[in-house]
């Protein structure tokens, strides 16, 4: 089919946007340091892991001289290395400074909380847990901030842990989990582990919440839904997973051309959204397409206004775009 001939069963389809959705403050910050860190040092800017998860992110700062790695060992000695959004382990942050890496860090400042967290949590000598993924950076740097730390996935993991019930047992989550899958897990540590300690203030991070939110506030008014999101994103996961849960079918894009005709069919209202990673333009891309294949009306839904913003790390000057971070893209 000709991408500018309307499809005849998509014809009349409504679009609803989620709000908020898309870019959070820590990702347009982990952008922020790497094109600065470029202006002002030029390139290459080595950056371990992916700087945040998202393709044309990555494509557009590669572009522009930024040189993404998986081992330190690929960094030249003394050379400029920006650490991802998701953050390190402290065995990583010892290697870098052992080979005389310029680092600027461009972890989460809310992983960072969570980092924070676990070396407490050591420090107190509790049995520690960590609710994640197994194999995500953000779970793989939380976990090597401290010896001993236990990956929990799932509630019939609960039951594996070494530690009697007696025993006092700490948890901390991935900030970029399902609400409710992390809300189970605790539910089951709870049940086993009556003196469990928790996080002063929960470790899924504000835009996580606020992004599962919308998606569960527009699920239920939409036939389908579009999530825009690179397969590695952990939050554009989880969007589709809670629209999915929700009984409605979700699909998840990288870009406008991943999108199929076929999931309109039917179909009279679609609902698109983003995860964090994501950035607006993509968004635009995949409402233009929609409306290639015969969308009509698009409207934003109401929703929590973000206006979180976190600085730069020293060395790279103040953020001179005061734009909030939702906005952008």
């Amino acid at each position: 089919m000709n991408a500018k001939t309307p499809d005849a069963s998509a014809s009349g389809l409504d679009v609803l946007l989620a709000s908020p959705r898309g870019f959070c403050a820590g990702v347009d910050r982990a952008i922020d340091i790497v094109e600065r860190a470029l202006q002002l040092f030029g390139a290459p800017i080595y950056v371990r892991h992916e700087i945040v998860h998202n393709t044309t992110v990555v494509q557009s700062l590669r572009a522009k001289g930024a040189v993404f790695v998986d081992a330190l060992e690929d960094v030249p000695a003394g050379a400029i290395l920006v650490f991802s959004a998701h953050g390190v382990s402290q065995a990583v942050r010892q290697e870098a400074e052992a080979r005389g890496l310029k680092v600027f860090d461009a972890t989460c400042p809310l992983v960072t909380k969570v980092h924070v967290e676990v070396a407490r949590m050591h420090r107190e000598n509790l049995h520690l847990v960590m609710i994640g993924h197994a194999g995500h950076p953000e779970v793989e740097g939380t976990m090597g901030q401290a010896e001993g730390v236990h990956l929990v996935q799932a509630p019939e993991d609960v039951s594996l842990l070494p530690f009697p019930a007696t025993d006092e047992v700490a948890y901390v989550t991935q900030t970029t989990l399902s609400v409710d899958d992390a809300a189970a897990i605790v539910a089951a540590l709870r049940a086993r582990y009556p003196h469990l300690r928790e996080p002063k203030k929960q470790d899924i991070c504000y835009a996580t919440q606020n992004r599962q939110d919308a998606v569960k506030f527009m699920a239920p008014q939409v036939d389908v839904v579009i999530v825009v999101g690179s397969p590695s994103s952990s939050n554009s996961n989880r969007l589709r997973e809670v629209a999915a849960r929700l009984g409605r079918p979700a699909h998840m894009v990288d870009t406008a051309a991943d999108l199929r005709a076929e999931w309109l069919q039917g179909a009279q209202r679609v609902g698109v959204t983003a995860g964090a990673s994501a950035p607006e333009s993509l968004v635009q891309q995949v409402i233009a397409r929609l409306r290639e294949l015969g969308a009509r009306n698009v409207r934003e839904l109401e929703g929590v206004i973000e206006q979180v913003q976190f600085p730069l790390p020293k060395g790279l000057g103040a953020r001179a775009d005061q734009t909030p971070p939702a906005a952008r893209g």
